[in-house]
């Protein structure tokens, strides 16, 4: 049975992955796969009337009552929230900007959202293809990741007819997404190779063996606080497994020289490191004023300091929290109601000096 969204009585929908429990989590905040499928019969989404939508809602909605890993689901139909209840969901990579509507502010109509009660799984329906299956995890685990894909799309795709050639795999509205449709990604922190000068390097790498990075919110965002995000670029001509062994093999190696990058600084520049990541905590501990890149960047300043054990028992889990909640409609969310851009500023630094107050009388 699915049950909607109420943000009130699930403060915390969709954040599990801010747990920090995965492997490498000091280094890897997030693992994600996710595939595209069609239905055979129905236009592609570009193409698609608001009669083809509606028919495609329905028809996998009767599909995902019966469906085992989404029996008991939250149901979102994104036309009918609020602009920053929409808002909200991307701040939690939870679902694309094509599913909110890009730029234009209007959602497309018959688009939702499902999310399991049990498991990281759930998909997008009437996006920018029929159906993207997605998971997000904690941690580096493509092959995790991968299975609570695998089971969803095995388990719809014996009751759905998938668009679906004997050449090109599974159709896709985007021709680069053809094949197995799938895009695995990670969200890794990479100060050590930024400040010793190797992420070029290491970036370039990556390019030259299929896989590409993006900023924080995918393709077109920017990349703040070090963070970015690492996925394949071929789907096609590979098997799915064939492509997560891949992530995981490259993926593994840049969190190996990241670790080595780390141990450069401790090694070449103790205090030079140490002055950094105590700037960085005290600033973000006493500042009343904070625009979010000045907040991600503090914030990477200091996730490295935990983990190189420069600073007191807080966690990385406090850290992801303030990542998220420190966001725009968050903010607003908190306070139900709009605030100005300077507004937003003051509203940011109150959480996390809040929050971190919080966590060091925890650890007290």
């Amino acid at each position: 049975m699915m049950t909607p969204l109420d943000f009130a009585s699930m403060p915390d929908f969709g954040l599990t992955w801010l747990q920090a429990s995965g492997p490498d989590c000091d280094i890897v905040l997030s693992t994600r796969v996710r595939i595209a499928r069609n239905l055979q019969g129905y236009p592609f989404s570009g193409r698609a009337k608001p009669t083809d939508r509606t028919a495609i809602l329905t028809t996998v909605r009767e599909v995902l009552d019966r469906t085992s890993p989404v029996t008991e689901a939250v149901y979102v139909e994104i036309d009918r929230l609020e602009p920053r209840e929409r808002q909200l969901l991307l701040e939690r990579h939870l679902v694309s900007r094509e599913l909110l509507g890009r730029e234009s502010g209007d959602p497309p109509s018959f688009a939702a959202l499902v999310n399991s009660a049990q498991e990281p799984v759930g998909l997008m329906i009437n996006e920018e293809d029929h159906l993207r299956l997605q998971s997000l995890t904690s941690g580096f685990s493509p092959h995790e990741t991968w299975r609570f894909v695998d089971t969803l799309d095995e388990e719809l795709g014996s009751q759905l007819p998938y668009a679906f050639h004997h050449e090109f795999g599974h159709l896709t509205s985007c021709p680069t997404n053809c094949g197995t449709g799938l895009r695995a990604s990670v969200l890794i922190h990479l100060p050590g190779l930024v400040l010793t000068k190797e992420i070029n390097k290491v970036l370039q790498g990556i390019s030259q063996v299929g896989l590409t990075f993006r900023g924080l919110y995918g393709e077109g965002s920017e990349v703040v606080g070090n963070l970015f995000q690492v996925s394949n670029q071929t789907t096609l001509g590979k098997s799915e497994e064939d492509l997560i062994d891949h992530l995981q093999k490259i993926v593994g190696q840049v969190i190996e020289y990241e670790r080595q990058a780390r141990a450069v600084l401790v090694r070449d520049a103790p205090s030079v490191i140490e002055d950094k990541v105590w700037r960085a905590y005290g600033l973000l501990r006493h500042a009343r004023a904070l625009g979010f890149d000045e907040m991600m960047n503090l914030l990477s300043g200091v996730r490295l300091g935990l983990s190189l054990k420069l600073l007191p028992a807080l966690s990385v889990y406090v850290l992801n929290r303030i990542m998220i909640f420190a966001q725009n409609a968050h903010l607003e969310q908190a306070v139900a109601g709009a605030l100005s851009g300077s507004e937003l500023d003051i509203q940011r630094a109150n959480y996390v000096r809040s929050a971190l107050a919080e966590a060091e009388a925890i650890d007290r």
